[in-house]
This record gives structure tokens, C-alpha cells and sequence, in this order.
């Protein structure tokens, strides 16, 4: 297979050709933060915070869908790309109704880490305080849309690896909203297999097991791992 050769942050990286930056970059030991990103799902470049500057083109793209080329010279961290992740995160922050004193996975939340991590401690955004309805239909999870940050990790989880495709994304621009079924209440979708896939591949607390309190939610990402490399390697038991 063809090996394309290239320079990440001054670190010079060798890589099969079709890789992205993203995997180029975790090759290399160099980090790139995301939010949508979930490996051994499909890509889909939602929250843009995995934006990289290359040498000698005119506008930033993201690390997880762009391909990797030979001789490309890749910056990812950048005062420019500093400000912009800074700033995608506190509109994620003022455009949903994130409260972490009250949320189920305060301390285990990967946008709350992503805060920590790009330095905001306040925005410089008015807070839209939307009208987001809760759903508790399904007898063992729930969906509080409050907290959602679109990335559709939950619908890819769910179509990709479940195959049962229960959610989706409707309506457009800031009426979009996370649904399922045909925007039926959860606990009416019967296509639900109440594997819990989607609560383990959700980065916040949107979608948390019923009975959960405050910072009690914890993933098993060992079984979304487990699934991946099994479908790979055709070995169906741990």
C-alpha cells in the first residue's frame, strides 16, 4: 500500500494514503481535540473543532474527513486555531442549556473537558436559554435535549453498529433537534433494542440511564470497542 509522508507540528509522519490528519496526528502522539469523533464510526465533521491549518491552503479543515498528502505541512494548534476552538465552544455552551452542577455527567462530560481544556471560564456569547423538551418515555433511558450537543454519535452508534437505526436529526439550522423514530416519544419506537449504545457513545448527559443523579453517569466504552474490533477481526466473544 502506498505511504504518503508528511509534517505535523513540525514532526514528520509517514502514513498509509487515505488516512486523515486525525489519524495521522494520533500516529504521531499529537492531539487534536473533537467531539464528534467516535473511531469506528463514520466521519461526518460536525463540530469543527478538529480545524488544522495547511501550509498553502486558504481556509481551515477538519482533521477527521480530510486526507492525508504527500509533502502536506499541518499546524493544529495554532493562536488562530486556539481562538476558533475557544469560540465553537462557547456557543455550544450559549446555545444549549448546559448547567453542570445539575447534570448527570458533571466530571465525566467531554464537553466540560473540552472547556477545561481550551481555557473558557465564561462566554462572550448571550445565553439563548432554548425551550427543549426532556424525553422519559423508554422504560430504562431518557433524552434531555437540553444537553445536546449534535454531534450524532447516537445516530451512527445506533444505524452503524446497532443497525437499528432509532434516531436521526430533523428540522434545520437552530431548530435542529435529535429524534427518534419518526419523531415519535422514545418509548414508543419499536425499533429500540435497549442495548444502551447510544448512552455510551453520548459525550455529555443528553442521554443518560433513568435513576441516574447528579455526576453518576459513567460509559462503557469498552463495549462499543469490543463491537468495533469484533466485526473487524470476526471474533464474537471477550
Amino acid at each position: 500500500m502506498s505511504v504518503r509522508t508528511l509534517t505535523i507540528d513540525g514532526n514528520h509522519i509517514a502514513i498509509e494514503q487515505g488516512a486523515t490528519i486525525l489519524e495521522a496526528a494520533k500516529q504521531g502522539g499529537i492531539r487534536i481535540p473533537t467531539l464528534c469523533h467516535l473511531p469506528g464510526i463514520t466521519e461526518v465533521a460536525a463540530c469543527r473543532l478538529c480545524l488544522v491549518e495547511v501550509q498553502g491552503w486558504n481556509k481551515l479543515v477538519p482533521a477527521c474527513v480530510t486526507e492525508v498528502a504527500e509533502e502536506m505541512v499541518v499546524y493544529t494548534n495554532t493562536p488562530k486555531l486556539q481562538e476558533y476552538r475557544r469560540m465553537i465552544v462557547e456557543l455550544l455552551f450559549a446555545e444549549g442549556n448546559h448547567v453542570c452542577a445539575v447534570c448527570v455527567a458533571n466530571g465525566n462530560c467531554e464537553l466540560q473537558d473540552l472547556a477545561i481544556e481550551v481555557g473558557m471560564d465564561h462566554t462572550r456569547f448571550e445565553y439563548r436559554f432554548p425551550r427543549r423538551e426532556i424525553d422519559v418515555s423508554h422504560p430504562m433511558f431518557g433524552i434531555d435535549h437540553n444537553r445536546c450537543v449534535l454531534c450524532t454519535r447516537c445516530v451512527r452508534v445506533c444505524d452503524e453498529i446497532e443497525g437499528a437505526h432509532v434516531w436521526d436529526v430533523a428540522n434545520r439550522g437552530a431548530g435542529d433537534k435529535i429524534i427518534s423514530g419518526l419523531n415519535q416519544p422514545w418509548g414508543e419506537v419499536s425499533a429500540c433494542t435497549s442495548c444502551g449504545k447510544c448512552v455510551d457513545a453520548c459525550p455529555t448527559g443528553a442521554i443518560f440511564r433513568k435513576g441516574s443523579t447528579v455526576s453518576e453517569k459513567q460509559r462503557d466504552r469498552s463495549k462499543l470497542e469490543f463491537l468495533i474490533n469484533a466485526r473487524t477481526e470476526h471474533q464474537w466473544t471477550r
